[in-house]
């Protein structure tokens, strides 16, 4: 088995769709040996702010000298932006190996079901970590109760815990794929947990009020595990209070028990001061957004209170170590220049939340310096298009609409009478992520560049423009490869 065969596989498990439950992950990790018990892990769940908070932590804990592994999904361009130790993602070989190993386990159990009284030993969340969660899990339609049927984000799951072991890692920072209480990563038993924005997504696999949602988002929370969340809404705060009450888990609060205080920001991130019990001073953040200095708030104080549990030796995570992490940390498809000349701004905005923090930082930060902005969205279908679309149209001097080349993708012309009915009639319709990265282009007045063209000192007509992309992370993910030349373009990037 090749790369190409490994991913192939793993895109193969897609025919098991979606199944939030923690019983295919339990069995699979307890035949692999329960790797995840092998190193300690910070947990963080959420709708937007994940990644870029997972990424923070995960520089600082590695500039402090720790063994770090940052698991995270989905990935842009390739699959092995999923899983890093020490900011370095796992080779195609590894995923190779790690993938045929798991997968003659999980054909070695289907051979073995043929013998009455087999079934896998569970995991040890009976210590204590998940209360009642194996059968509580057990809610998907199998063929047999015996027959493990991992979907793909279990096996990635599976996988990444795996690798974290084999490398020797000190400490893991874990995104959830979706949700929380039956997200796949929640056998972790955790130093901390993390509760990002939360806002609707997902909504047909997690409720369609923001208060069901962030009940399954709250199920992360462990027994006596502290809890750091942002500010949220009324209703999302009532159930984090409410779960971390019955957990017994403490809970700082953004606004409450720990805050930020943004001196100086521009495209090229912010100057801010943080207040807490143990407080910072001009700390640099090189994300551009008033919402990553939110986030960097949120790895601070995570980072604060995990440093003072001795047993796991985080007392050696000084203030250097923490303003050189957080200096240097890097995350892609937030906000993300992909050309400079001409400008070109990537950013993964797929729900109204996150479409919302994208406008508010053009309006904040982008628009005092670009004149125009031509915005180039791709947006799910599944997805709430209108939500998505309302606070950024009325920003663009231009809009073009497209479709990445993934079957969930909403039609160019679904989006226009979606623009259309919204009041925005002046659309353009490209049929796919080239087009409209080469229409943008001659929008914007650039003569010398191009797709498949250097890209060195092109003249530029027009003042300012500004190129952005955004609506999905397949979207950007299509054209962040077009642009920088790297990796296979896979036209499964997987949801989550």
């Amino acid at each position: 088995m090749g790369y190409a065969g490994a991913i192939d596989y793993l895109y193969g498990l897609q025919k098991y769709g979606i199944k939030l439950g923690l019983d295919n992950t339990v069995r699979l990790l307890s035949l692999l040996g329960n790797p995840q018990d092998s190193f300690s892990t910070i947990h963080i769940a959420g709708t937007n702010g994940k990644g870029s908070t997972s990424a923070m932590i995960a520089s600082i804990l590695q500039s402090a000298g720790f063994r770090t592994g940052l698991f995270t999904s989905p990935h842009l361009v390739s699959f092995t932006e999923r899983m890093r130790v020490n900011n370095e993602e796992i080779t195609e070989g590894d995923v190779v190996e790690l993938t045929e190993e798991i997968r003659c386990k999980i054909q070695d159990t289907r051979c073995r079901i043929q013998d009455a009284g087999y079934n896998p030993p569970l995991s040890p969340l009976s210590k204590g970590g998940i209360k009642g969660g194996y059968r509580e899990s057990c809610i998907m339609n199998r063929a047999s109760p015996q027959e493990l049927t991992p979907t793909f984000f279990e096996v990635v799951t599976a996988m990444g815990f795996l690798y974290f072991k084999r490398k020797n890692i000190d400490w893991a920072v874990v995104e959830t794929g979706m949700g929380g209480r039956l997200d796949a990563t929640n056998v972790l038993l955790p130093e901390a947990s993390v509760i990002t924005s939360i806002g609707y997504d997902h909504s047909e696999f997690l409720g369609n009020a923001v208060s069901e949602i962030a009940e399954e988002k709250a199920g992360i929370i462990k027994e006596g595990v502290p809890v750091i969340t942002s500010a949220q809404e009324p209703s999302v705060m009532d159930a984090i209070k409410k779960k971390a009450e019955e957990k017994n888990a403490g809970l700082f609060i953004y606004g409450r028990d720990f805050s930020a205080a943004i001196k100086s920001e521009d495209t090229d991130g912010s100057v801010f001061n943080y207040n807490s019990d143990s407080s910072l001073e001009d700390l640099v953040m090189p994300l551009p957004g008033r919402h990553q200095v939110l986030n960097a708030a949120l790895a601070l104080k995570t980072i604060e209170l995990v440093s003072k549990k001795s047993s796991h030796h985080a007392s050696r995570i000084t203030h250097h170590a923490v303003r050189n992490g957080l200096g240097n940390v890097k995350w892609h498809g937030r906000l993300e220049f992909i050309s400079k000349e001409p400008p070109i701004l990537i950013d993964g905005a797929h729900n109204p939340s996150a479409a919302k923090i994208l406008a508010d930082s053009l309006k904040e930060i982008f628009s005092k310096i670009y004149e125009r902005i031509i915005l180039i969205a791709g947006i799910m279908s599944d997805k709430d298009i209108r939500g998505i679309m309302a606070p950024l149209l009325p920003l663009a001097s231009e809009i073009i609409l497209t479709a990445p080349a993934y079957e969930r993708a909403a039609s160019p012309q679904k989006l226009a009478e979606c623009a259309a009915e919204m009041g925005f009639t002046n659309t353009h319709i490209a049929p796919t992520v080239k087009e409209a990265i080469a229409m943008a282009v001659t929008m914007a007045g650039v003569r010398g560049w191009g797709l498949g063209v250097s890209k060195t000192n092109p003249q530029t007509l027009n003042p300012n423009p500004l190129i952005l992309i955004t609506g999905s992370f397949y979207t950007i993910g299509e054209a962040k490869e077009m642009l920088c030349g790297r990796g296979i373009l896979s036209s499964l990037r997987e949801t989550r």
